[in-house]
């Protein structure tokens, strides 16, 4: 990969949600949200990582559509707890802001990536 901005911006979001996670569990005694949250939020960077080394363009994408479905999935559970106010709205944006600027360039990059197939 020639840039390295998603990868560190999906390894600083995992930590985002790993850091949260205590909160919602101890201090909002949320499991079930917060769990699905911290699964879903910290395998986007490891989905990352996988198709940095993926076996072919088209394994490549596969891996990148995979972390896409993830962030989206980490989006509704930020919207979830957010609206039934586990999560405060300064806390809410902060993390939410990061998960859009992750799906969009998660986009990004399968939609270049299948455009330089395609030429």
């Amino acid at each position: 990969m020639k840039d390295n901005g998603i990868k560190n911006k999906s390894f600083d979001f995992a930590i985002g949600v790993v850091e949260r996670y205590p909160f919602l569990g101890n201090d909002k005694k949320e499991f079930v949200l917060s769990k699905q949250l911290l699964r879903s939020g910290t395998s986007v960077g490891a989905l990352f990582r996988e198709a940095e080394h993926s076996e072919s363009k088209a394994d490549f994408i596969h891996k990148l559509a995979i972390a896409q479905k993830e962030i989206n999935e980490t989006i509704y559970w930020l919207d979830l707890l957010n609206a039934t106010h586990f999560l405060t709205q300064k806390e809410f944006d902060s993390i939410h802001t990061d998960a859009i600027t992750i799906i969009k360039l998660i986009t990004l990059i399968i939609k270049t990536t299948k455009s330089n197939i395609n030429n």
